[in-house]
């Protein structure tokens, strides 16, 4: 008889960004391909959903299509019904699942879902009030239902704790970078094609306050580096507002280049030609862009923040969260080559330790134990 764990796989549900989208078509497809004996991987998708290719792709079993679209999917499991998922070991890469009542005991039913950030809750201001409300929402029902809900650090799942009675329920798993993602052989041509210059510092975010660009750019200008600034993921419509960040902290236009989310082959691209990758947030949630930097082995200056330490450990270099430390330790690690040749190496030996098959074999690991 053939265990199945079916995946929600809607990359549509409320709060979903393009990072964490990207997240479970690696996690869906990793955990196929780490399948026990007996078991297989099924995707639980709306109506709406095209799937049928990406099905072959992910080396899954096959796809089980809901009798309604996304959006009435989000309503219907806000409200506590199935919508037509059933039952049976459910695994969701972020908090849309069929959180209802069920019999793990007796029936072997489970449901799990991921919490990737507390932006809800941390960061009100920055998410609509809609996003806002599906989370608090769904969070409630997880409380009620969930069998476990997975967050990808111990930090985020301590200021979890604090938010939700989920006692031993929360289980930490770490997402992963992009399996493909590795600087590509045309890697110079992509960045030309980018119209990027070679040798900046690198960041990562939009206007929101909590992903600190300010002081990054602060903390750029008070290294007194005459170097390109490169930010990737602008949201649309910012690159303005970002060159007015700069520009008050003393960078001019004609070193900031601001791109917005690029595809792996390109994101790798511009990761190789970064001497520096800048991580001035504080934020808990899970720091996607600098677990990328260190994959490729480019040097990390951090805030020393709980989830950095946690995360990056020794493959990067750390300061306070003003820009002026900032802005020394950058310059310190740009002093030589050989600080920059030693940071490239512990960051990509820190970068091994994250794979996406890694977090397949714990997630059924997961749900052996329940």
């Amino acid at each position: 008889m053939t265990t199945t764990l079916r995946v929600v796989l809607d990359p549509s549900s409320p709060g979903v960004d393009a990072d964490v989208s990207e997240a479970i078509l690696e996690l869906t497809s990793a955990l196929a391909a780490a399948a026990p004996s007996g078991c297989d991987v099924r995707a639980i998708v709306p109506s709406d959903t095209d799937v049928d290719a990406a099905v072959a792709d992910l080396g899954i079993a096959g796809a089980d299509r809901l009798p309604v679209p996304a959006r009435a999917v989000a309503a219907l499991w806000r409200a506590g019904m199935r919508a037509g998922a059933g039952d049976g070991l459910i695994h969701s890469a972020t908090p849309a699942a069929p959180l209802v009542r069920h019999d793990r005991v007796h029936d072997h039913d489970q449901t799990v879902v991921t919490m990737w950030d507390l932006r809800a809750w941390e960061h009100p201001d920055e998410v609509s009030r809609a996003e806002g409300a599906w989370a608090r929402a769904m969070l409630r029902r997880a409380v009620r239902h969930a069998d476990a809900v997975v967050v990808p650090t111990h930090e985020l799942a301590r200021r979890l704790a604090e938010l939700a009675p989920l006692g031993d329920r929360i289980r930490v798993i770490a997402g992963a970078p992009a399996t493909e993602l590795r600087v590509p052989s045309d890697d110079v041509g992509r960045r030309r094609d980018l119209a990027l210059p070679e040798g900046y510092v690198m960041m990562s975010g939009t206007s929101a306050a909590s992903d600190r660009l300010r002081a990054g750019f602060d903390a750029i200008a008070a290294s007194q580096r005459d170097t390109a600034v490169v930010v990737l993921d602008a949201g649309e419509g910012e690159e303005p507002v970002l060159a007015d960040l700069a520009a008050a902290a003393g960078i001019p236009e004609r070193r900031l280049h601001v791109r917005g989310r690029l595809d792996v082959a390109d994101r790798a691209a511009v990761l190789g030609g970064a001497v520096a990758f800048l991580a001035p947030s504080e934020s808990a949630g899970f720091p996607w862009r600098v677990l990328d930097a260190l994959r490729i082995g480019v040097p990390v200056v951090a805030v020393d923040s709980a989830t950095h330490r946690e995360v990056l450990l020794d493959g990067a270099t750390y300061s306070g969260g003003d820009p002026e430390s900032l802005g020394a330790e950058l310059s310190a690690t740009l002093a030589s080559t050989a600080a920059v040749e030693r940071l490239a190496v512990m960051a990509a030996d820190r970068g091994r330790a994250f794979s996406w098959q890694a977090a397949a074999e714990r997630v059924w690991q997961l749900h052996a134990e329940l």
